[in-house]
């Protein structure tokens, strides 16, 4: 059995099986990723060797939530485990955004008591379970350690970052254009220059006229490898929209759905696919390079969970909205004084707005303004005008 375990997971050791469980550890996990019951159990016991249970986990807890700030894979390895204490694991490693893993040795050879088990753990919160039943099982499994999809360290550029398109597909031409990239605009297909590689920040639909073109000129970049394209806010609501979920249809989404209607099923389910694929944001150049559609605190950076997806599409608001009845953004770009330059777009201005290593980029080409790239390292700014108001902003474009 091949066991997958992401490269920021808090993983639980659940079970006996003390010989091969030991081999097993030592052989996939370093010394220090292992936080052991027994282990935490000496350092603080008393002087007649008393401790309660409780206060063994405490100091595991504690221990694991330090690593897990500084991006630690780490192991929680103890025979005896109640369901609170794996609620509790569950619940440390939602806070520090990492998949929860569980990894349980001798549950049973019976096939119905393995599923009921899996399921269980599942209810409990774990991202991933894997069950090894016996010697011969826990012998013949192999731990590989798999990136997260917005982990791309490995990738320099150079980039080209397009911000909020929102169907403006002649806008999107010109500008890639302008930047050098061979355009097909009938086939929907473009081609980089100089192995350059376009970064959609996403909001690639609503609003605009050519939202279906958009999306088969992006979706063939990126399946060409040709691009990169995080989720957009959007993009999530039409993603949600065509799982059937009850969306209400405003803000540019019934424009989206009636250019729609008249595509293909084939392509609906394509675009589907698609918009499933796209993840909350992206690490590039050693990390030197994060791009995601709202923007992301230093600390977020190259995690992932469903609260870093929603603060990656929307944006920390107060809660509060205001008299247009849209919600009060908080301005997180202010207080920013992380080392990756963050690149983002989401909140419509007149200008690119460059402060603390952050630059938004979304100068709003739908309502009348412009469609901006921002490559990178250049950190050079190329833009093209809208050819049109194509939709009323409901607040005005600022500074």
């Amino acid at each position: 059995m091949q066991i997958d375990i992401p490269e920021l997971s808090l993983v639980a050791l659940i079970g006996t099986a003390k010989s091969s469980k030991s081999a097993f550890v030592k052989k996939y996990f370093k010394a220090e990723e292992i936080l052991s019951f027994d282990y935490s159990k000496e350092l603080i016991a008393d002087e007649d060797g008393q401790i309660d249970k409780e206060d063994v986990f405490k100091a595991l807890y504690d221990t694991a939530g330090k690593r897990l700030e500084l991006a630690k894979l780490t192991v929680i390895d103890a025979d005896s485990m109640q369901e609170k204490d794996r609620k509790n694991i569950v619940a440390l490693a939602k806070k520090h955004h990492c998949f929860p893993v569980a990894i349980v040795f001798n549950v049973s050879e019976s096939m119905e008591e393995k599923k009921l088990e899996v399921t269980r753990l599942e209810k409990e919160g774990f991202r991933y379970v894997y069950l090894l039943n016996s010697d011969q099982e826990v012998s013949d499994a192999a731990v590989v350690r798999t990136k997260l999809y917005n982990n791309k360290r490995d990738i320099h550029g150079p980039f080209d970052i397009i911000g909020d398109i929102h169907g403006c597909y002649d806008e999107l031409c010109e500008l890639l254009e302008k930047l050098g990239y061979k355009v097909e605009r009938e086939k929907y297909s473009a081609y980089p220059p100089e192995a350059r590689k376009a970064v959609f920040t996403g909001d690639l639909v609503d609003r605009g006229p050519k939202s279906m073109e958009v999306l088969k000129l992006v979706m063939s970049m990126v399946k060409a490898g040709a691009a990169y394209c995080t989720l957009g806010n959007h993009d999530g609501k039409l993603q949600r929209k065509l799982k059937g979920a009850n969306v209400k249809v405003a803000h540019g989404l019934e424009e989206t759905l009636e250019q729609m209607s008249h595509e293909t099923d084939q392509f609906v389910e394509e675009v589907k696919l698609f918009l499933d694929g796209r993840i909350s944001h992206y690490v590039f150049d050693d990390g030197k390079l994060v791009v995601a559609h709202a923007g992301l605190k230093e600390k977020l950076h190259g995690r992932g969970s469903r609260s870093i997806r929603n603060l990656a599409m929307f944006g920390e608001t107060t809660g509060k909205i205001d008299k247009l009845g849209l919600p009060i953004r908080l301005n997180w770009a202010k207080g920013y004084h992380g080392k990756a330059f963050v690149v983002y777009g989401h909140t419509p201005q007149l200008r690119v707005k460059i402060i603390n290593n952050t630059a938004n980029i979304d100068t709003g080409c739908v309502f009348g303004g412009k469609l901006t790239a921002l490559r990178y390292p250049e950190k050079e700014i190329i833009d093209v005008k809208a050819k049109a108001v194509y939709y009323e902003p409901t607040r005005p474009l600022f500074e």
